[in-house]
């Protein structure tokens, strides 16, 4: 099979053609057989089944990496409210009251109050 660049054209004079339309009609010089078409159309399925492949892999890589995002966030919730029960636990006033450092402190002598 050879390949020729050069390009032929038939003419068309011999029908009846009205005004504005083509007369010359190009004819490619290399002929496709139905195998080679067959063989080009699953070609393109198969390049469409990948791209389509990619685009299904990446969305599930997105899936895992939210839902390992979430999973961090309700890590962090829990953690957080851990801390602000032990917030409160350490800022309970009988807490304070009982510690060493408010039994060593002594009464001042004197109060006085802004007016």
């Amino acid at each position: 099979m050879s390949y020729q660049s050069a390009q032929n054209y038939s003419c068309r004079r011999q029908q009846n053609w009205s005004r504005n339309q083509n007369t010359v009609a190009f004819v490619p010089a290399i002929k496709l057989g139905p195998v080679m078409h067959t063989v080009l159309i699953a070609l393109m399925v198969t390049v469409l089944g990948l791209i389509y492949l990619t685009q299904a892999t990446r969305a599930t890589g997105y899936d895992y990496e939210s839902q390992k995002i979430d999973t961090q966030i309700a890590e962090l919730n829990t953690q957080k409210s851990d801390l602000e029960i032990e917030n409160a636990r350490l800022t309970a006033l009988e807490t304070v009251k009982n510690s060493s450092v408010a039994k060593a402190m002594t009464t001042p002598v004197s109060t006085e109050y802004a007016q």
